[in-house]
């Protein structure tokens, strides 16, 4: 079953399905009711041509890809990390980088339905657009916008100190974060709410700072000690659960799983690879994994010292195979990637690589490489 890391989205249809839950949309099919999309077309332009034609479901339980690069620098041929996961009609947003609102659109995502987002880590790259979401759409009426607050989870305080120009505290958490990129933009709110336009974005967040509990023993200068998953909400469609996962000097860094009657689905955030993860990730439909290709990353021209950064901080392509096996997981998209530069690891090599990586951990379920606009549905096949 490896090879469905060698195709296409749209060759993959219904592929992941060891246990016959998850189907990929066919986005060759989407793409022929537009009239436009030759065969063999590049995988991206397919997923965008799926979500131009297909409306996201309203029942059960899918995964949308937003966008899938990893790190700050932009890059044109993939959007920032962020993903969707709708339940019953029911959109959250798992990290919000660069253009996740713009992608949220193109996927044709509910505004209105935009029920919650959860924040894995406080890098840039992963929250670059998370107050864009209110900004632009708390309290537009229509369907560009969203009239009741939603829930944001993200990490707490890390209590390190600041780093910044002028700045003698610590560094913020989620909520604090909030205050302030309102505050940022107060001139405009100001501005809108004087033309009776409008609302303050911050009245259209219920913002929660995660913190793992007291008996795990984390702190900055132990970011993800092993411990047990804890439990971080539940409404009636999902029940999440987070655990602690090693970044570098980030903390607290999370890893998110969500259950649903539909289906499980795990998404690591930023890690090397850890037992944690491995035990929130048990028996899930479906692990969305960072990665990096490790032997390409010299090929980015970094200095000696931010090369062994990254190999320390992220994992590499080659372990997903093996961490996919030791979960148990029915399913894994590669996401998050990096080099994330077509000239330096072309898609036809990652999928390669994540072939042969399944293949020598004797994994024998689905693994793939993510693709922005990708959409993933969990528990579709019985």
């Amino acid at each position: 079953m490896h090879e469905a890391a060698d195709r296409s989205p749209s060759e993959r249809e219904g592929g992941l399905s060891r246990r016959g839950l998850l189907g990929i949309a066919s986005a060759t099919a989407a793409a022929a009711a537009m009239g436009g999309l030759a065969r063999g077309a590049a995988p991206a332009h397919a997923a965008e041509a799926l979500a131009a034609v297909t409306p996201a479901p309203t029942a059960g339980m899918s995964v949308t890809l937003l966008g899938t690069a990893g790190g700050p620098p932009p890059q044109a041929n993939r959007y920032g990390i962020a993903t969707a996961l709708t339940v019953d009609g029911n959109n959250y947003v798992i990290d919000c980088g660069r253009g996740a609102v713009s992608q949220y659109m193109r996927a044709g995502l509910s505004m209105p339905a935009l029920t919650a987002i959860f924040l894995t880590h406080l890098h840039s790259d992963h929250m670059v657009d998370y107050f864009a979401f209110p900004l632009l759409s708390g309290g537009v009426i229509g369907p560009q916008g969203f009239t009741s607050p939603i829930g944001v989870w993200g990490p707490g305080a890390s209590g390190l100190p600041s780093h910044l120009t002028g700045d003698t505290g610590t560094t913020p958490g989620t909520v604090e974060t909030t205050r302030r990129a309102n505050e940022s933009f107060a001139a405009s709110t100001t501005f809108f709410l004087d033309e009776h336009f409008g609302t303050d974005p911050a009245k259209m967040l219920n913002v929660h700072d995660v913190l793992p509990p007291a008996s795990a023993g984390a702190s900055a200068s132990n970011p993800a000690p092993t411990m047990e998953p804890f439990a971080v909400m539940e409404d009636d469609r999902v029940k999440v659960t987070a655990t602690l996962v090693p970044h570098g000097s980030v903390f607290p860094a999370l890893a998110y799983r969500f259950d649903s009657d539909h289906g499980s689905v795990v998404f690591s955030g930023d890690t090397a690879p850890t037992p944690n993860l491995i035990r929130l990730a048990q028996g899930a439909d479906l692990l969305l994994h960072e990665t990096a290709d490790f032997e390409a990353l010299p090929k980015l021209g970094y200095p000696a010292p931010v090369i062994e950064h990254i190999r320390l901080v992220h994992t590499d392509v080659n372990d997903l195979g093996a961490i996919a096996k030791a979960a148990g997981v029915g399913a894994l998209v590669a996401t998050h990637l990096s080099p994330v530069n077509p000239d330096i690891v072309p898609d036809h090599v990652w999928r390669k690589k994540l072939r042969d990586s399944a293949k020598a951990a004797g994994y024998d379920g689905d693994i793939s490489l993510g693709m922005d606009l990708m959409r993933i549905q969990v528990g579709a096949k019985r």
